[in-house]
């Protein structure tokens, strides 16, 4: 057990003055799995203003609950006082706390038996619960009675099935029973915390583990719109699963990039609204990725995501299925719509959205986005220009040539980029220059929109 020198520091600070200490969580869970912890909690006899009196550099960061943030350098370490929680009244935080000088009552209030462990060098590990039986057996199990547990915090539901996907563990049997009974009392959590375990989920290592978000009922509170995929057929020859099952095969054939993730979770969103049967009875889904791309963006609104993130997913999603040609022109103009930086994810979604259909075609599936993608590396290395921001013209230059300020300076621009994309050799300025002046000339003063009022 290899804790951080800063850590051993802080527990040995607080043993000299008397006091208990141990790390305790997740970092001990995550030290067992051989896995780097992404933080270090700290738990502690000691009371809020006894830490406060052991260290010079603190700040209260939960005096409330019992946690008192330690600095170390530039990094900061929770030490929190053993505690009893009490009522949740709000299915997020106890109305009040006790601190109590035993550690056994500390983890008896935890979430999950992997989580409620406890380490130092001293004693070693503190296991009162079989959280490295769970581990070895790779199962998810709450701590005590689980409808209390979940009753306290009905965050702790998605947060079983995330650490389920995390970990590629499966959910005790009396676990996943209170979270099929408790899932009505998800709608007590804030969008925010919501969002936050369904993104780690996403970009976990299981991904299909969001199935079991459905199986227990939660989705129909979280994300209703993935219960309609889920019960959505696909009869076209091109798909062998439901919408949503579909959905679940893609996710684990993209890489882990959130917004990507996030692209991948939404981007048959719309073909609930537009399926249609033909007189033979096969599918068909028309217009289900511009109908995507709208549900999406309130979505992802409903759920607090940031901007750019609803920015990149609605992209993705709008043009998932648009029909790309391997020619240095059509994949020029592709850029050119979806954006130099969503291009790539825009590939990488494409090609988890054909691994998810039937097998056959695939092959020539892939070859085919293989050969855009080829050509696409072609063009970043001659740096061919696919936007205004790297067109050898300027608004200023055409101001300076003549053309009066106004909408036509932006239709002349685009006009030159058109010309740009069908000829990247054009992209000098005074070609270009001359083409927009030419143009300015031959429409009467109105660009190149022609209508010459």
């Amino acid at each position: 057990m290899n804790i951080p020198e800063d850590v051993r520091w802080i527990i040995g600070q607080l043993n000299q003055q008397g006091y208990e200490a141990c790390a305790v969580g997740g970092c001990v869970r995550d030290m067992l799995l051989d896995r780097e912890p992404e933080d270090w909690d700290i738990t502690t006899s000691a009371r809020p203003e006894q830490v406060k009196a052991v260290f010079r550099r603190t700040v209260d960061t939960g005096i409330a609950h019992g946690t008192v943030t330690v600095l170390r350098g530039h990094q900061g370490y929770e030490v929190t006082t053993y505690r009893i929680d009490g009522v949740y009244v709000d299915g997020r935080h106890p109305e009040q706390v006790t601190f109590t000088p035993s550690l056994e009552e500390d983890l008896k209030r935890r979430d999950f038996t992997i989580n409620a462990m406890a380490y130092n060098e001293t004693e070693g590990i503190t296991d009162l619960f079989g959280g490295r039986e769970d581990l070895a057996q790779g199962m998810i199990r709450c701590v005590g009675n689980p409808l209390h547990r979940f009753g306290e915090d009905a965050l702790r539901m998605m947060r079983a099935v995330r650490f389920a996907a995390q970990l590629g563990f499966t959910i005790e049997e009396a676990t996943l029973a209170a979270i099929k009974e408790l899932a009505p009392t998800i709608r007590k959590i804030s969008a925010e915390r919501v969002r936050t375990e369904l993104l780690k989920l996403l970009v976990s290592s299981h991904p299909e583990k969001l199935r079991l978000l459905y199986e227990t009922g939660l989705t129909a509170y979280i994300l209703p719109e993935f219960d309609r995929m889920m019960e959505t057929a696909q009869n076209t020859p091109y798909h062998c699963y439901s919408v949503g099952n579909h959905t679940l095969a893609v996710l684990c054939h993209v890489p882990p990039v959130p917004a990507l993730r996030v692209a991948a979770l939404l981007h048959d969103v719309g073909k609930p609204d537009c399926r249609r049967a033909d007189e033979s009875g096969r599918d068909h889904f028309f217009g289900h990725a511009g109908r995507g791309a709208e549900l999406a963006k309130g979505i992802l609104k409903r759920l607090k995501f940031d901007n750019d993130t609803l920015r990149v997913a609605e992209k993705l999603i709008r043009h998932h299925s648009d029909a790309i040609e391997p020619t240095q022109k059509q994949v020029r103009r592709m850029l050119n719509r979806v954006g130099e930086d969503i291009f790539p994810l825009l590939l990488l979604l494409m090609e988890g959205d054909n691994m998810g259909k039937t097998p056959e075609g695939t092959n020539e599936r892939l070859e085919h986005l293989r050969q855009v993608h080829q050509i696409y590396q072609e063009i970043v290395k001659r740096q061919d220009c696919v936007s205004l921001k790297t067109l050898q013209l300027t608004g200023d230059d055409l101001l300076a040539a003549g053309i009066p300020k106004g909408r036509q300076i932006g239709v002349l621009l685009q006009y030159c980029l058109e010309l740009v994309l069908e000829d990247p050799g054009k992209n000098q300025h005074d070609v270009l220059l001359q083409a927009a002046l030419d143009k300015h000339e031959e429409t009467g003063g109105e660009g190149a929109s022609g209508s010459g009022n």
